[in-house]
């Protein structure tokens, strides 16, 4: 997969992370389990079938789907430094 399309994979798969923690923040995963339980079980499916080629984007879209801040805290901090921020 090209570089571009696996970075836009992983931030789709983290955004839709960052969704189901916010739901479940608020009480509101309850209501939609099992359509989670079954993007879940898709995403599954696709991590192991890229696995084979790439694990590293396969580990990247499994971190984004159960750690979607911790990914975007670690992107944000690459842009920083990209900018020339101190922070």
């Amino acid at each position: 997969m090209h570089p571009d399309e696996s970075t836009r994979l992983t931030e789709l798969v983290e955004k839709i992370g960052l969704l189901r923690r916010d739901m479940q923040h608020k009480g509101d995963l309850d209501k939609y389990e099992a359509r989670v339980a079954r993007i879940e079980h898709k995403l599954t499916a696709l991590a192991e079938a890229i696995a084979e080629r790439d694990p590293e984007l396969a580990a990247s879209l499994r971190t984004a789907w159960r750690l979607p801040a911790r990914t975007l805290a670690f992107r944000n901090a690459e842009h920083r430094k990209a900018d020339g921020d101190p922070r």
